[in-house]
């Protein structure tokens, strides 16, 4: 079981940044791929950005160029780096550790909210 705590978001200018981070409550990186999703309000939660044991990442066409996911390992911390951000970005981001060799094992933090807004 690992617990994940997100924060840093807030409401920010089109245009501006932010980073997001997510603290896992262990050590987990080298057997759990991470992922962040976000959710706006009537809409389905869409996968953002994965980073998997290896380092190896992946971005959603709408953020690619934009934000960056990466992890410290010493602070057991994932992190969304988010810029030129843009008010089709607001929602609730979400942080996601799923091991890779049980898929069905995962965890998902409480969500932090973005506001991109003038």
């Amino acid at each position: 079981q690992v617990q994940l705590v997100e924060s840093g978001g807030g409401l920010v200018q089109p245009g501006g940044s932010l980073r997001l981070s997510c603290a896992a409550s262990r050590s987990i990186f080298s057997t759990y791929y991470m992922g962040w999703f976000r959710q706006a309000p009537g809409k389905q939660r869409e996968l953002v950005a994965t980073i998997n044991s290896g380092g190896s990442t992946d971005y959603a066409d709408s953020v690619k160029g934009r934000f960056t996911i990466s992890r410290d390992n010493a602070k057991n911390t994932v992190y969304l780096q988010m810029n030129s951000l843009k008010p089709e970005d607001t929602a609730v981001y979400y942080c996601k550790a799923q091991h890779t060799a049980f898929p069905r094992v995962f965890s998902w933090g409480q969500g932090t909210q973005v506001t991109v807004s003038s």
